[in-house]
């Protein structure tokens, strides 16, 4: 059975209760993560410590420019984005401070995490190439074979506004150099069966209408097929293969639901405790079993939904701050290249 909090969070709670005798403590968290499964995640935290959790979501961007507007008189303590990438923007608007123990540090491996402790990953999320069985001989088995010419007229995938496309494009630009990541950029145009639209569900159910017989999306979109009677992929989804990308290279590419602490936090040590939590045994399960993402701590079990997809190589050489620190570029190759 898995154990609650540990020492490190107990610690800082009993801090949090000598300090909290006229006010119940509390934390303010600005989210972009829009799970009802969250929900469950933050109750454990108020029995746990008693603090109660309030919760603002919404989208990153938007949350970010009401940080930045709210200034020193913001009631965030905790911000919460579901991909890495967004973070480079929270750091360039000034709203982020680093957390304050290098316990953390312990638990989320360095490739996860700010190297100046601004923000850490919290749960992973992998991005993988979705082919069609019947159609697809010889599915890509890398990224960069994806603008192959082999495959021109088969490729679904998102727009580049889109930050899970964004972050994986800094990843190419990280390990391949910029040249390379533009004449990929440029072959992946190239390739697709359809102008970019719509979410991750939608590259899938390109495979099963027939409008493309390659997809790239994340991994639980998929998974959640086989969870729920998801329309227009559920019915189709026992022929829909996939593979993990880059195994004999640098392995396939994970972007991060990200955590951070506000720069004008009032609650400190409250936010430091929920902090904490979700590097926690609790919360690391959890994030696997609710929503099929893959824990950042290395070591927690997967439920079974989320091993469905088995044994994969993950890339642990590219930092994950490279996706922060290559989204402009990026952003300037997409726009190079006219992906839409």
């Amino acid at each position: 059975m898995l154990t609650t909090i540990t020492a490190r969070l107990i610690a800082a709670t009993s801090l949090i209760a000598l300090s909290s005798v006229a006010m119940a403590a509390e934390v303010n968290v600005y989210s972009s993560r829009h799970y009802d499964s969250d929900d469950a995640l933050y109750e454990e935290f108020t029995k746990e410590t008693g603090i109660t959790v309030n919760r603002i979501e919404g989208k990153a961007d938007e949350l970010i420019a009401r940080l930045e507007a709210e200034g020193e008189n913001s009631p965030a303590d905790v911000l919460i984005t579901v991909d890495a990438g967004r973070m480079v923007r929270a750091e360039e608007a000034g709203v982020l401070q680093p957390y304050k123990t290098d316990e953390i540090n312990k638990f989320v491996p360095e490739y996860l995490r700010h190297p100046d402790n601004l923000w850490f990953g919290v749960s992973q999320r992998a991005r993988i190439i979705f082919y069609d069985k019947d159609r697809v001989e010889n599915p890509p088995r890398t990224y960069e074979a994806l603008a192959d010419p082999e495959y021109k007229g088969q490729i679904c995938i998102r727009s580049s506004s889109n930050v899970y496309n964004q972050s994986l494009l800094a990843s190419i630009i990280e390990a391949d150099g910029a040249d390379e990541a533009k004449t990929w950029a440029q072959g992946i145009v190239d390739n697709l069966a359809r102008a970019p639209q719509g979410g991750d569900t939608d590259q899938l159910r390109g495979l099963v209408s027939g409008e493309c017989d390659i997809a790239v999306a994340n991994h639980y979109y998929f998974l959640r097929a086989y969870d729920e009677d998801v329309e227009g992929l559920s019915a189709g989804i026992d022929n829909i293969g996939w593979v993990w990308p880059n195994q004999s290279g640098r392995g396939a590419h994970l972007n991060l639901t990200a955590a951070a602490m506000a720069k004008s936090s009032p609650n400190p040590e409250e936010a430091q405790a929920l902090l904490d939590f979700l590097t926690g045994d609790y919360a690391q399960y959890h994030f696997a079993n609710q929503n099929n993402e893959y824990p950042a701590v290395p070591g927690v079990g997967l439920d079974k939904d989320t091993a469905r997809l088995g044994f994969f190589v993950p890339d642990t050489t590219t930092p994950t701050a490279s996706f922060s620190a290559n989204a402009k570029q990026a952003q300037e190759i997409f726009n190079a290249v006219n992906w839409q």
